[in-house]
């Protein structure tokens, strides 16, 4: 037992040896979260509980090797190892067991997403694959079944996805398929179903622990209160104040209500934190009291008072990226580990000037969690526009393009204008040119035919536009093939056309430096930001904040915080998220923190001023009034639509201090937000 209680604090030690009945661990950022949970899992085993006996259930992989190591490291060689596993991989284990309960057989196979995206596609549904797979997600992870969804959407869109859902699981059911989400929807309904059942597994799960409960969702919650029927020996360990995920389905509730779920629930605080500086716990304590949805604590520094946090103060994001790339040129140069560095971000759009100010300074860096900007699948398509426009025989792009947006132009048709342009030596572009009405009719059809001509027709005013204004150019490409719009219609959409828009910025910031320059000019100029050399040297980190979580730096920056940019939402559910994104960002530093902030940046392809985050001032870190910008003229009955939450109709208006509240239906779900983050259609 020694060995199990070295260097735990007493708070560590309390939530370690409470064995019996439900406990909740809150642990704050940086407090020995992992190590509580793991020494807690190997003293439940030397006191003589059977390993079979316990559950242990996490959200990644690595999470769960990760602690199965340290478990063991702990326990005698002679005890078997316990089950510590991902939710989904209990999931699986539980259905090769028990799915026959539904009448099916355990030879079913576990379909990935493009699976899905494949068998929704053959429903024929002229709606995005990618929004019907995540409505078909929330759908069952609410617990939602086909017939109830069907008859709760109001919208038609929604009635159209609750029917395809009901056809989708319609069909995995016959083939004997099972999706990501059905790992944990089945397992629930089986347990639901069979009262005997459900007694059996939880009489063998006597012992339950779940890691990062912040993050669980409606349906996680629910199976873990099958798992414990009989006992509530229920431990779970999570952190209110970094609960980022609501946008994915996680629900805060789960564990700020977790005491009234579970009676007699025993709540143990770890508030002394091991990673940051007194200075830096100082600005996240400050920010994250401003939160009222939460239980309340406090992180305690363990390390020393630290160097005061820094705040950058930018004209715009050039600027801004020129001096974090120097401040980290000097912190490299004076020999810090570039392991050590990071720079983060709330959205993934804001990634691009700092990325060009890192390649020019020559300052190797890695894109943790997601794609460089230049290589992301919507600007690429921008690009490979620019290219045909700039270059007509450019097959490779326009094959990218040809049916992007979406225009009817497949595979098959595409193929014949391939082998038809090749057979006469020439681009598919020049073949188009040159053909006859007649020749193409039949090689095609009418309907592709004249598709196939208002494309060519949009490409030649565009290279027309391009040879007079390549200013008015940019917003003519927008107006004619219209790919922001079509962009913006997925689930990641917002995302997406932040990103377009930040692109169409740098292409009017670029003509406006070089005002006598040619489309040419341009594409050669990106080709010197986006080919950066793979350096095999070790690199700094650049990430969004969600992509942070759970790592750490002794040298932290964080970019963009303006208001509209950090915070990005500001209902009265979202901004409290927002400003835990600003707690988890601020807790990733160990020694140096920099904060840093634009008075412009591009945003929705122009520039525009901004105002300071208010975070900045809710940290107690910079002094100044912040003003949200108002909108009044809506009323009940307005269709509208929500960067996130999508299209939705206003059933009430309510006054909320100087600003208006709209109460929205969403597709049967009901959602108050304020009015300034709201567009009417």
């Amino acid at each position: 037992m020694e060995k199990i209680f070295k260097d735990l604090n007493e708070a560590q030690k309390d939530a370690v040896k409470t064995v019996d009945g439900p406990l909740l661990i809150l642990a704050g950022a940086g407090s020995g979260k992992t190590k509580t949970i793991t020494s807690r899992l190997a003293y439940l085993l030397n006191l003589g509980i059977d390993p079979a006996n316990t559950l242990t259930l996490t959200f990644t992989n690595k999470a769960a090797n990760e602690m199965r190591q340290r478990a063991l490291s702990l326990i005698d060689d002679n005890i078997y190892p316990p089950l510590l596993c991902t939710f989904h991989k209990f999931g699986l284990l539980f259905l090769k067991f028990y799915i026959q309960e539904l009448g099916r057989s355990n030879n079913f196979v576990i379909i990935d997403t493009d699976d899905k995206k494949r068998i929704l596609k053959s429903f024929e549904v002229d709606l995005p694959l990618s929004l019907i797979s995540s409505e078909i997600s929330r759908y069952k992870n609410s617990l939602i079944e086909p017939e109830i969804a069907i008859d709760s959407a109001q919208l038609p869109s929604f009635k159209k996805i609750a029917t395809t859902y009901k056809k989708y699981q319609d069909y995995l059911k016959e083939k004997n398929l099972v999706d990501f989400d059905d790992l944990l929807a089945l397992t629930y309904t089986i347990l639901d179903q069979n009262n005997e059942l459900c007694k059996e597994v939880s009489q063998r799960y006597q012992y339950i622990m779940v890691d990062e409960y912040q993050d669980t969702n409606h349906l996680q919650y629910m199976l873990i209160k099958k798992l414990c029927y009989l006992h509530n020996n229920i431990c779970v360990v999570g952190d209110d104040d970094q609960s980022i995920y609501g946008w994915r389905g996680a629900n805060i509730k789960n564990i700020i209500e977790f005491p009234n779920h579970f009676s007699n629930t025993k709540v143990i605080k770890l508030e002394k934190n091991y990673r940051s500086t007194k200075q830096i716990l100082k600005a996240a304590n400050s920010l994250i009291e401003h939160n009222r949805n939460r239980l309340g604590k406090k992180l305690e520094a363990v390390v020393g008072q630290g160097k005061p946090i820094e705040i950058y103060k930018s004209k715009d994001e050039n600027e801004e990226a020129t001096k974090i790339a120097k401040k980290i040129k000097e912190l490299l140069d004076c020999g810090v580990d570039p392991k050590e560095i990071a720079v983060l971000f709330r959205i993934n759009a804001l990634s691009r000037s700092l990325e060009d100010g890192l390649n020019k300074a020559k300052i190797p860096y890695k894109l943790v969690g997601a794609v460089r900007f230049y290589e992301r699948s919507e600007i690429k398509d921008i690009i490979s526009y620019l290219r045909i426009i700039a270059n007509p025989h450019d097959d490779f792009s326009l094959k990218r393009v040809i049916n992007r947006p979406k225009r009817g132009i497949g595979k098959v048709t595409y193929e014949k204008l391939q082998k038809a342009a090749y057979e006469n030596k020439m681009s598919i572009i020049s073949y188009l040119l040159n053909v006859s009405d007649e020749e193409l009719i039949a090689l095609v059809g009418k309907k592709n035919y004249k598709t196939l001509k208002e494309f060519i027709d949009g490409l030649l005013l565009l290279k027309s536009i391009a040879n007079e204004s390549l200013y008015k150019f940019i917003d003519e490409i927008e107006n004619i093939f219209g790919l922001r719009k079509y962009y913006e219609n997925l689930p990641d959409g917002m995302e997406r056309v932040l990103n377009i828009d930040e692109f169409y910025g740098v292409f009017r910031d670029f003509v406006k430096q070089n005002p006598q320059c040619l489309l040419d000019d341009f594409l050669n100029e990106l080709s010197l930001q986006s080919d950066q050399d793979q350096i095999d040297e070790e690199s700094i980190s650049i990430m969004s904040i969600h992509a942070s979580k759970g790592l750490e730096f002794k040298y932290l920056f964080v970019i963009g915080l303006e208001e509209g940019f950090f915070p990005l939402i500001g209902d009265g559910s979202d901004i409290e998220e927002e400003r835990r994104l600003g707690y988890v960002a601020i807790t990733r530093a160990k020694e140096e923190l920099v904060l840093s902030y634009a008075k412009s940046r591009f945003y929705k392809g122009k520039r525009a001023d901004l105002i300071k985050s208010r975070f900045l001032k809710e940290a107690g870190l910079c002094e100044g009034s912040l003003s949200i910008e108002k909108s009044t003229h809506f009323k009940k009955g307005d269709l509208v639509k929500h960067k996130i939450f999508g299209i939705g109709r206003v059933v009430g208006v309510s006054k909320v201090g100087k600003e208006f509240k709209l109460a929205i239906n969403f597709g049967g779900q009901k959602r108050d937000i304020l009015a300034s983050f709201i567009e009417r259609l």
